[in-house]
């Protein structure tokens, strides 16, 4: 087994690998405080990065990851990438405007500007502060699944991917990294379309943290060094100020089981050929439960929007 000074010197390792930047705006960032709950994390997931700009890349991945007090379980709440919401000016001149959420991470101009922008809309829309926020290269989160040996993702309905033509049969079944993000990444020919894509990217994240207990990676310095660097290098992250290993020692106790999948109470509406989300009224009970640590209570009252994962 990794003795704790060891553990602690891979995370130390692990912290000066990560790419850092202000990902969060000012008016969407909580006052920094020490790793412990209730937290408030934004995930933003991109197939592609790095690259200087975004004018030609929206985000496909918004999730709020919520860990109430205790951190005993977490939350991934996806937010429609299609929702419409007014999204506010920024520096690089955009003046703002009503538009899907996605359109913000473009309109920001850089990854970073994207994803200040975003978080501010979040902030508007939902009246959240975020603890931190991670930019995820999910083409990265390739060479993670494969260190791990493969996930276990369990397929509803046959889908045919759009990118590979690859189909994927009913069933469980061990994916390595390519196979799991082409079927993460599938929204066409679902019966749910997008909000069954977002369930499968919560599957996906899960998947991993269940793998990775699995295969005792804490316990093999060697492979929790691999796993690390390459987690690492697929993350731009913004820990509010927090040193990672605070929050990675807050984090210890959680296990894959403990995660759970919700769904944004929304609704899909079309609009001159245009496809958008809207929130459903109940959203807003969602957003005050995540500003009032009861997602917990939340979810038990309102289980037709929590995925099974």
């Amino acid at each position: 087994m990794l003795g704790g000074v060891g553990f602690w010197q891979i995370v130390e390792r692990y912290d000066r690998a990560l790419t850092k930047e202000e990902l969060l705006n000012p008016e969407a960032r909580r006052k920094p405080s020490a790793a412990s709950g209730p937290l408030n994390y934004l995930l933003i997931g991109s197939d592609e990065r790095p690259r200087q700009t975004s004018d030609d890349q929206r985000s496909d991945t918004i999730i709020i990851a919520h860990v109430p007090k205790g951190m005993d379980r977490a939350y991934l709440v996806s937010v429609p990438r299609d929702l419409l919401v007014q999204i506010p000016s920024a520096p690089n001149g955009y003046p703002g405007g009503t538009d899907k959420i996605n359109a913000a991470f473009q309109a920001g101009g850089t990854d970073q500007g994207g994803t200040q922008l975003l978080s501010a809309t979040l902030t508007n829309l939902t009246g959240l502060r975020f603890d931190g926020a991670a930019l995820i290269n999910f083409e990265g989160f390739k060479k993670v699944v494969d260190l791990l040996g493969g996930v276990r993702m369990c397929v509803d309905t046959e889908v045919r991917s759009i990118h590979t033509n690859a189909v994927f049969t009913p069933g469980c079944h061990e994916m390595n990294g390519a196979q799991a993000l082409d079927f993460a990444r599938q929204r066409y020919g679902l019966p749910g379309g997008d909000y069954d894509r977002q369930r499968h990217q919560q599957q996906l994240l899960r998947a991993i943290m269940e793998r990775a207990g699995a295969a005792d990676v804490v316990g093999n310095p060697v492979k929790l060094d691999q796993v690390l660097r390459a987690a690492g290098s697929a993350l731009t992250v913004d820990t509010n100020g927090v040193p990672v290993e605070s929050l990675a020692f807050s984090l210890r106790g959680l296990r894959s089981d403990q995660i759970s999948g919700v769904q944004l109470p929304s609704y899909p509406e079309e609009g001159y050929g245009i496809s958008y989300v809207r929130l459903d009224p109940s959203g807003d009970g969602l957003f005050a439960a995540l500003r009032e640590n009861r997602v917990r209570e939340w979810a038990e009252a309102n289980p037709r929007w929590v995925n099974r994962l």
